[in-house]
């Protein structure tokens, strides 16, 4: 991996490409210093502690939603109006149609109705979150005007990064959006780093309870690398041919079905769900206890805290629930089967049509269950360590470690791709 690493840095066109990756970063790093104007620091404090939500979409944002910047709510619209997209091509039949028969045009259509969906999220999800600010005093100027103004900015700022993404994509290495949630991830390290530090020298951690805690977190990434890495491999066997007057005989491959279908996607899905409402709940009732909305939110907050027994168990049957969900949408048994049939290829012992439609569908549930149990577990664990370890200062998320993995894998694969393609064309000159 390394020499892959300094051979792509001697290539001229894969080095500009690694540059303009970590100039998009540099201005990333730049826009979460520019803070929105007339806001009160301490009422934002009391704010960001009042609700998980907020820490969430913080460690998203690699700390701009902390110092309420233009670039807050991170590029997470965005996210949820792809997977919004990717759900309804499944449901429909027009846009199911035009991903697969539209071509070229028919994905610019879809990633334009992505965009226009992603303003929609973005400013619903800002005007709802300005509001919560107003009311809870954070902002100095309580006018209207610089209530559409703070919206205004946010919606902005989130666009911004949609665009940078796309710049990152087309003149970078790697996928745009994921390289900019995983630098707003990685950014937040440093701090969790220096404030265990500190706390370990004070005496506020435990020194062995922080090395057992760095070292199960070092098995979960070595674990998390085997998932995405993971494949089950379904052999192929093709049929002979006769093109004109030549018989080409068969070849075996393989169909990989990978390990993790669902991704970090699950995940998202199931702490959405159990996030959003508590802080819906915060957004209406202001901080009042009385009322039919106090008495949820005070009861949400008694018996369904992150800590608590039955928010585990809800969070690791949503996760097992959404992985099943998504792996159903983004594999397509029949297309497979009808794929194989068309080229005239088989799988080995099964029949064409139905019957290898059923069995893909059994190696599918297989491979499925295994993720999705070890997925509920990882969704779960790390704030089980915290709690039974007592570690406070350092925080360490199963989504995070999903998309830091993830995407610092694909990114590799990419170089290492371009650095094959290279030696390809090399040897075609020679």
């Amino acid at each position: 991996m390394f020499n892959n690493l300094r051979a792509a840095l001697l290539v001229p066109d894969i080095r500009k490409r690694v540059l303009f990756v970590f100039g998009s970063f540099a201005l990333f790093v730049f826009m979460i210093h520019v803070q929105i104007p007339n806001v009160n620091e301490a009422a934002w404090q009391r704010v960001l502690q009042s609700g998980s939500f907020y820490n969430l979409l913080g460690f998203l944002s690699g700390g701009a939603l902390q110092k309420l910047s233009v670039i807050a709510m991170g590029i997470t619209p965005f996210i949820n109006a792809s997977i919004i997209m990717q759900l309804m091509t499944v449901v429909l039949p027009q846009l199911e149609e035009m991903a697969k028969k539209g071509g070229e045009e028919g994905r610019k259509r879809i990633s334009q109705y992505t965009r226009w969906l992603t303003i929609v999220l973005a400013a619903t999800q800002a005007t709802f979150m300005s509001m919560s600010m107003r009311g809870a005093g954070v902002f100095y100027d309580r006018s209207i005007w610089f209530l559409l103004f703070a919206i205004t900015a946010m919606v902005g700022g989130t666009m911004f990064l949609m665009w940078l993404g796309e710049q990152i994509s087309d003149k970078g290495i790697g996928n745009g959006v994921s390289l900019i949630i995983f630098i707003g991830i990685v950014l937040r390290y440093p701090q969790y780093v220096s404030q265990t530090v500190a706390s370990t020298s004070k005496g506020g951690e435990s020194l062995l309870n922080l090395a057992i805690y760095v070292l199960i977190a070092i098995g979960i990434i070595i674990s998390i690398v085997f998932l995405y890495q993971g494949q089950r491999r379904i052999p192929v066997q093709q049929a002979r041919r006769v093109v004109g007057r030549k018989m080409f005989a068969g070849r075996s491959t393989y169909i990989p079905l990978r390990l993790n279908n669902a991704g970090v996607i699950s995940i998202i899905f199931a702490i959405s769900i159990l996030l959003l409402p508590q802080q819906a709940l915060t957004w209406f009732s202001h901080g009042a206890t009385a009322g039919p909305i106090g008495a949820v939110a005070n009861w949400l907050n008694a018996y369904f805290s992150p800590n608590s027994f039955l928010y585990n168990t809800v969070y690791f049957v949503l996760v097992v629930v959404f992985t099943f969900f998504y792996s159903a949408i983004v594999i397509n048994t029949k297309d497979i089967a009808d794929n194989l049939k068309k080229s005239g290829s088989f799988i080995p012992g099964i029949r064409p049509g139905q019957p290898t439609v059923d069995y893909i569908n059994r190696v599918l549930m297989r491979i499925t269950t295994a993720a999705a149990i070890y997925l509920g577990i990882l969704a779960v664990l790390p704030g089980a360590l915290q709690q039974s370890l007592s570690i406070t200062t350092f925080y360490l998320a199963s989504t995070s470690l999903l998309i830091v993995v993830g995407v610092a894998l694909d990114t590799i694969t990419q170089i290492e791709a371009r650095l094959a393609m290279r030696d390809y064309r090399g040897f075609i000159k020679r």
